[in-house]
């Protein structure tokens, strides 16, 4: 039996490094993943690891629909797609389709562009960027879940040029400023110092690349900043929602220029679900039953806002 390290094709990510630049990074990266994808690391790797072997490689025909679609069950919850593969629906939690629509058409062309995406979950935008031209794409997620599922995705799939990485963006070695695009969606407001986040984004760039930034805010002008006392929308570890002209000092702080906000929606129930595919408590959950403008915590329910930014 190939041990769990197995999981990463790291000939295949070491190349692509190499071709982004980041030949230096291989030694460094080559022993936490080693790490981070030990047996024993997490009580289920070898159970994920199991339904990934049993999954037929790509272009295969004698296949059934019916046992993948019982084998990717066993890697719930899905937070993030659809992913539609052989006729089967990954109908993930979260209608990630939905955002990247209203992004798409606002960013810089990815035609062959070298992409980050921090806090990447199982892959799903890393495809939708690798569709939209890019040349490479890194994704990091620190969840061995998330990971698993992302190469149950591209194993039937055979997607090359995207990776998907048991990493946090701390844990990328130094001389990194080499990336045409940073992605950070959904992290910025987990993290207790938004202004250090903002910075190890600013540090990947190469000089005019462009951050693209998504987190949740705070409704209306001005400067304030929520920081709620507990949970929110039942979420831990949401530490600070900001004003968009909060978000936008924040971003000029940490070096940005050229900042725009070019979106700014209310998260609803048909964008954020529970599915069979995430079949737990969702967005319905965390909003109060009454007042839907409202979380369960009597706090402002969720509005996330898109920000674009450059290194200059």
């Amino acid at each position: 039996m190939p041990g769990t390290t197995a999981l990463l094709d790291k000939a295949s990510l070491f190349a692509d490094l190499t071709e982004i630049g980041l030949a230096g990074w291989t030694e460094t990266l080559g022993i936490i993943l080693d790490e981070r994808l030990a047996e024993g690391r997490h009580g289920h790797l070898e159970q994920w690891r199991q339904v990934i072997d049993a999954l037929p490689e790509a272009d295969r025909q004698d296949v059934d629909p019916a046992h993948i679609r019982e084998l990717l069950l066993q890697l719930v919850p899905w937070r993030k797609g659809p992913f539609t593969i052989y006729d089967i629906t990954i109908d993930a939690e979260w209608r990630s389709d939905l955002k990247w629509g209203r992004l798409a058409k606002a960013i810089t062309p990815l035609d062959d562009r070298n992409v980050l995406d921090v806090g990447c979950g199982n892959g799903y935008y890393a495809l939708r960027m690798l569709d939209a031209g890019a040349a490479h794409v890194i994704g990091i997620d620190p969840s061995l879940l998330f990971v698993c599922q992302f190469l149950a995705i591209r194993k039937l799939t055979r997607v090359r040029s995207a990776h998907v990485l048991p990493l946090r963006l701390e844990d990328l070695p130094a001389g990194s400023q080499v990336f045409d695009s940073t992605f950070s969606m959904g992290v910025l407001y987990h993290r207790r110092n938004p202004a250090e986040h903002l910075q190890q984004l600013r540090d990947t760039l190469r000089q005019g690349g462009e951050l693209i930034l998504e987190t949740l805010i705070l409704p209306g002008g001005g400067t304030d900043i929520l920081e709620p006392d507990g949970r929110y929308a039942r979420m831990r570890n949401v530490w600070n929602l900001p004003t968009t002209g909060t978000l936008l000092r924040w971003l000029k702080d940490a070096g940005f220029v050229d900042t725009t906000v070019v979106d700014e929606t209310a998260t609803s129930t048909e964008e954020q679900r529970t599915t069979d595919w995430m079949p737990f408590e969702s967005l319905t959950e965390a909003l109060d039953p009454d007042e839907p403008a409202l979380t369960i915590e009597g706090l402002p329910a969720p509005v996330r806002a898109i920000v674009t930014a450059r290194a200059p």
